[in-house]
């Protein structure tokens, strides 16, 4: 096997197979030009179609293969659009952390990071009845902070970061959760579209429920459904299942201890330290 350390996946199945989406809606376009995002129509609208369209399209489908999944939703997006957060919640879907107007956590210091995390998960407990259990990036801009904020604010999750093949486990003196990775080549919106109305080439990530790229998520989902030997699940499902894994000694992570450097490395001389932007 070219994987290993994978876990062993419920009643033999051979994968776990999650379809999470980002609903970013208009959040991106108001991030980037806050003084001009009200007169960018075009671009609005293209941002609207997500939580408008495409949502219950892609809700249908998965109502037609009885799964549920996860949706990370920044929770400006939330408070603007309440009834997508009552149609993910009404089919049993679970939404994740997402920010809250999509903004980079890594751009900032550790008091402003945790003040947008919290100021997110208060609306989501608001809307939801309950806190956030996973976390996204937003852009997967994961600081040097972000771990510490997790474990404080009780996060069993993360899907932002990209260091292996199969779920592991991030951690650092403060504690620890799962990392349930992706990676770009597994995200579908840099094959789908682009846009240059942010200053680069920066995707549009509400195609996905356009009509062509629905069919094809449609398609791949009933080939793995006839295929057999898969287990779909919401990533908190996935994380409840790996604690119990690990509570009887059925699966051992690897662990990955952050942050991986303390600060710039020496080797190129003497420099004030930064996040990231």
């Amino acid at each position: 096997m070219m994987i290993t350390n994978a876990p062993p996946w419920p009643n033999g199945a051979k994968c776990a197979v999650a379809f999470t989406f980002d609903l970013d809606a208009d959040s991106i376009l108001h991030l980037s030009h806050h003084a001009s995002a009200d007169t960018r129509i075009a671009q609005t609208s293209a941002l609207r179609y997500g939580p408008e369209i495409a949502l219950p399209r892609l809700l249908s489908i998965y109502r037609e293969f009885d799964m549920r999944q996860t949706f990370f939703l920044p929770a400006w997006c939330m408070e603007r659009y309440p009834a997508s957060v009552e149609q993910i919640l009404d089919d049993g879907h679970e939404i994740g952390h997402h920010h809250y107007l999509h903004e980079h956590a890594n751009t900032m210091n550790a008091e402003m990071e945790r003040y947008w995390f919290q100021r997110s998960k208060e609306v989501i407990i608001s809307m939801t009845g309950q806190p956030p259990r996973g976390y996204r990036a937003a852009t997967y801009r994961f600081s040097r902070n972000t771990l510490d904020i997790l474990i404080d604010e009780g996060i069993r999750y993360d899907a932002s970061l990209f260091g292996d093949d199969v779920p592991y486990v991030i951690a650092n003196a403060r504690g620890r959760t799962y990392e349930i990775p992706s990676h770009y080549g597994l995200d579908d919106w840099p094959h789908y579209q682009f846009s240059r109305d942010f200053d680069t080439l920066m995707p549009i990530k509400s195609t996905r429920g356009r009509l062509a790229r629905a069919s094809a998520i449609r398609k791949l989902i009933s080939y793995m459904h006839n295929k057999g030997s898969v287990w779909f699940a919401t990533l908190e499902e996935i994380a409840d299942y790996l604690t119990e894994l690990e509570r009887t000694g059925q699966w051992h992570p690897r662990i990955d201890q952050l942050p991986y450097y303390s600060g710039p490395i020496p080797e190129l001389g003497k420099v004030e330290a930064e996040n990231a932007t």
